[in-house]
């Protein structure tokens, strides 16, 4: 079992920061591995919601479909692979501030195949790439919100 904690601090309000990260087809833009997202069920992103995305890791091109498990605007975000090579689950918890919001990110799977016997190094590679992935998405918004 994988399981590991990203937490970022964005300098930008919660209703913000909740909206660019629950946006299917930004993906691309914040993190690395995504190539490709969209989002698969008409009408707005709610609990049950499938997004599909092409992801490259450890020089491997896969493809995942995800479903929302929790969608509670600004506060909480969730999300549980359907279908791909390596199941796991993605909680998002954000908690504003005075003018920030943290945001804790939970990941859980369990890779199996080739990954089950390389997990390890899985592990420690997908938690290196999610806080690559959201300094980034903090980047993003912190020099959006400068610009304008």
């Amino acid at each position: 079992m994988i399981r590991f904690e990203v937490t970022e601090v964005v300098n930008r309000p919660a209703e913000e920061v909740f909206a660019y990260l629950t946006d299917s087809e930004k993906l691309p833009e914040w993190q690395s591995m995504v190539s490709e997202s969209r989002q698969e069920s008409p009408g707005p992103m709610g609990v049950g919601t499938r997004v599909s995305n092409v992801r490259n890791f450890l020089g491997r091109r896969m493809e995942f479909q995800a479903e929302v498990t929790a969608y509670e605007p600004p506060e909480r975000f969730d999300l549980r692979v359907v279908s791909g090579p390596v199941p796991f689950q993605i909680s998002h918890t954000l908690e504003p501030m005075e003018t920030a919001t943290t945001i804790k990110v939970e990941i859980q799977g369990e890779p199996g195949g080739f990954f089950k016997l390389a997990e390890p190094v899985v592990g420690r590679q997908a938690e290196r790439q999610f806080k690559s992935d959201f300094a980034t998405l903090k980047d993003l918004l912190e020099a959006r919100a400068a610009s304008s």
